[in-house]
């Protein structure tokens, strides 16, 4: 039997996101932090081929105490803060020099949903919701959220291959945060390392749903920024999935409420129309710029590591489900519209009408004698 990998360096990045608003003006959002902000940038080979038309800002939040089972702990605070309403607030808690994957499995099954973490995290949403006031347009917060966590390592004892950390640890049930000592299934485990990658033989990523392992002696951070994107951007379609489920059980509740309240020269649904048009015009805009949150232009390693997390994470799902409600939605506008359209011919042709019997009348009657 081998000897346990031992990790050297590493943390514990426990990612909480919420929706906060409609849009956010980051360029404005900027001037109000006005220190320790930076906008979010790929650096690794082949980033060029990831496009983020308007980066996410990235503001340093300061130590925090962490209150946990084994006491409390310093941890680094971050905010990352995107224009499509999303907040994401990531706790980086620091994993003791000489922890085996074993020894850590317990610490990650504390985290991966972890009120302190919850609490924390809200806590300095809000605060950052109070100096990001004027850049914030259309101002909530939604009452579910997004949370992540990766473990994130940096330098493990004996420097080992990739492909070695792969086979000698136990990453399915760290991910997993089992601490059951019975083994897994081998289709467990195959299920939850399903996503594996290395761009060299030194590196490693394994994405699950709720959790990902990322090995990148290199130190660079551009793995764990993908899964935070991909998260945000899943966050911002179940919002909205939400959103009009709310708004077309209104819709149809207007519409039952409306029926037969027409007059002969005007629709009851005229006003209602109008409304949807622009209910289906802003949720257009406002989910497109979900989704081009970041644009993939080139098959490279991190487009491979995204797509992946897309699909773990099930975005299609909710992207499949948002695009049905919205043509839902249209098909309500053009039912709306074919009755205001006809209301309006019925109007038109009873005018025509009127006018045809008043034409008569005067033709017929003692004036159309003189």
């Amino acid at each position: 039997m081998s000897d346990p990998i031992v990790f050297e360096k590493a943390s514990i990045w426990c990612y909480r996101i919420f929706d906060i608003a409609q849009a956010i003006r980051l360029e404005r959002a900027e001037r109000l932090l006005a220190q320790d902000v930076r906008r979010l940038r790929l650096a690794r080979e082949g980033s060029q081929y990831l496009e983020l038309p308007n980066p996410p800002l990235t503001a340093q939040m300061g130590k925090r105490s962490l209150a946990l089972k084994a006491g409390a702990v310093q941890v680094d605070a971050v905010a990352r803060i995107f224009d499509h309403g999303a907040m994401s607030i990531i706790i980086k808690v620091p994993v003791e020099q000489g922890t085996t994957f074993d020894a850590l499995t317990p610490l990650a099954d504390e985290l991966y949903d972890a009120q302190v973490v919850d609490a924390l995290a809200l806590e300095l949403t809000e605060g950052l919701r109070k100096v990001l006031e004027p850049a914030i347009e259309g101002p909530h917060l939604w009452d579910q959220s997004e949370s992540y966590t990766v473990i994130f390592a940096e330098s493990l004892e004996g420097r080992p291959k990739g492909a070695e950390v792969l086979a000698r640890a136990d990453v399915a049930r760290l991910l997993l945060g089992e601490v059951d000592t019975r083994p897994l299934s081998v289709g467990e485990r195959a299920e939850v390392t399903q996503h594996s990658f290395s761009y060299t033989v030194d590196d490693l990523a394994v994405v699950d749903w709720n959790s990902a392992f990322v090995y990148e002696p290199s130190g660079s951070t551009d793995i764990l920024d993908l899964l935070e994107i991909c998260n945000a951007q899943l966050l911002e379609l179940r919002y909205y999935d939400d959103l009009l489920d709310t708004q077309l059980a209104r819709i149809y509740d207007e519409m039952e409420g409306r029926r037969g309240r027409g007059s002969l020269f005007r629709s009851p649904y005229r006003a209602l129309a109008r409304r949807v048009l622009v209910m289906w015009m802003e949720f257009s805009e406002f989910i497109e710029r979900v989704e081009n949150s970041l644009k993939i232009v080139g098959d490279t390693y991190l487009a491979r590591v995204y797509e992946a997390s897309v699909q773990s994470v099930r975005v299609p799902v909710w992207q499949a489900s948002v695009q049905r409600k919205q043509q839902m939605l249209a098909n309500i506008y053009q039912l709306l519209k074919g009755e205001v359209d006809t209301d309006r011919s019925l109007t038109l042709e009873a005018i025509i009408i009127v006018l045809i019997v008043v034409e008569l009348v005067l033709a017929l009657g003692p004036w159309g004698h003189r």
